[in-house]
């Protein structure tokens, strides 16, 4: 789901996971499924500063893997891998800034 939230006159665009009361995502509808089959692209979600590289070209990755860490607003995020694959190429470098949407990491 996507929300819009103001926090001291700046409005942000942000997804928001909705969890039952247990914290469990079981039962609640599935997000669709991630693109397959000859590689793709993982983009930031974020806009912020590399803090953390988890992969280099050759890594094999599963969805879910953890490839890099982005810093923002003096938060850690993770940026997970959305297929699996085999990392291609690494596209950005350790205290680098990085836009929204920016490509980070090929993968075939």
């Amino acid at each position: 789901m996507k929300l819009r939230i103001t926090v001291q006159g700046v409005a942000y665009d942000v997804d928001v996971e909705v969890l039952d009361a247990t914290g469990s995502t079981e039962g609640l509808p599935a997000a669709p499924p991630p693109a397959s089959g000859g590689g793709g692209e993982v983009a930031s979600p974020i806009a912020g500063t590399v803090f953390d590289l988890r992969v280099k070209p050759g890594d094999t990755v599963q969805i879910n893997d953890t490839l890099l860490v982005l810093e923002a607003m003096k938060m850690e995020s993770n940026v997970v891998s959305t297929l699996a694959g085999t990392v291609s190429e690494v596209c950005v470098k350790l205290g680098e800034s990085v836009a929204h949407d920016q490509v980070l990491v090929r993968l075939t």
